[in-house]
């Protein structure tokens, strides 16, 4: 038998998708490398989300609220749902600091961590707006998902993803064309269904990044059934370390790779530090 006719389609396929999803790693690591204060906006973000957390949950614990939610399932609701809030706003808003960043550095520029803040600020508005009705869909979800079977669950998830492809492009068009909440939700799905389809390969790969976080805790875990302390201990601290890195460069990643995939999707334009081939295959329409 050919050699190379005893390799599905299928395979071959799945190996061209590794390999621009590597490729897509490498290409935006090197976008980055030439802006690295992008990797605050995620740092800022999870020292502000702690800070306002905090002053969420302490006045409720202290006042004695959060042992009256236990036995009410609508204020249960209620505080999850201002918790839910606060944690996009914030997500959100230095979200669309590095999306500013990347789109002014892809441009040929040189951003600062304060054009970021500077644009993000001066979007607080549609920011607000759209953290509101992305908390209020998570809510739902997740609320939805606990009442429901293994079924349902999986239908939820299947949903889920789907408004995340819908979504994808949200924060550049509020941003770059200054659209509310739900033109920018129609705008989002019609550019990303209308120049790649369905088939999502680039998130797929900038996802690998947060494999050797994972691989960290699942040895922890094993270190622990294994009954070893001290290497379990080590393991773990090293894995919350490792977590929190990776998340912080991929957040960066995920920002630079959106703002480039929306320039290429409403103009057709593609950043030089961007393959344009590879940019057109990280997404591969449905056929």
């Amino acid at each position: 038998m050919i050699p190379f006719l005893s390799v599905s389609p299928a395979s071959l396929y799945m190996a061209g998708t590794f390999g621009r999803s590597i490729a897509l790693i490498k290409t935006s690591l090197s976008v980055l490398k030439q802006d690295r204060e992008l990797l605050l906006f995620p740092v800022l973000s999870a020292i502000a989300t702690i800070i306002l957390v905090a002053s969420f949950i302490v006045p409720i614990f202290v006042s004695g609220l959060l042992m009256q939610a236990a036995s009410s399932w609508v204020l249960q609701v209620v505080l999850l749902a201002i918790f839910y809030f606060i944690t996009f706003s914030v997500a959100i808003f230095f979200n669309t600091g590095i999306i500013a960043c990347a789109d002014i550095r892809l441009r040929g520029g040189d951003p600062t961590v304060r054009d970021g803040l500077s644009v993000a600020w001066a979007n607080i508005g549609r920011i607000l707006s759209w953290a509101l009705v992305a908390a209020t869909v998570g809510l739902v979800l997740r609320l939805a998902a606990e009442r429901s079977g293994l079924l349902g669950k999986i239908a939820i998830a299947i949903v889920g993803g789907v408004w995340s492809l819908a979504t994808l492009f949200v924060i550049p068009v509020m941003v770059f064309e200054q659209k509310g909440v739900a033109d920018a939700i129609g705008e989002s799905w019609r550019l990303f269904k209308g120049t790649w389809g369905e088939n999502v390969i680039g998130n797929g790969g900038l996802g690998l990044l947060v494999l050797p976080g994972i691989l960290l805790f699942v040895l922890a875990f094993a270190s622990l059934v294994l009954g070893n302390i001290v290497l379990t201990a080590g393991l773990f601290v090293l894995a919350i370390i490792g977590t929190a890195v990776l998340g912080v460069v991929y957040g960066s990643l995920h920002g630079i790779f959106v703002t480039a995939l929306y320039r290429y999707a409403k103009d057709g334009t593609v950043s030089p530090a961007f393959g344009d081939d590879l940019v057109r295959n990280a997404f591969v329409a449905k056929r």
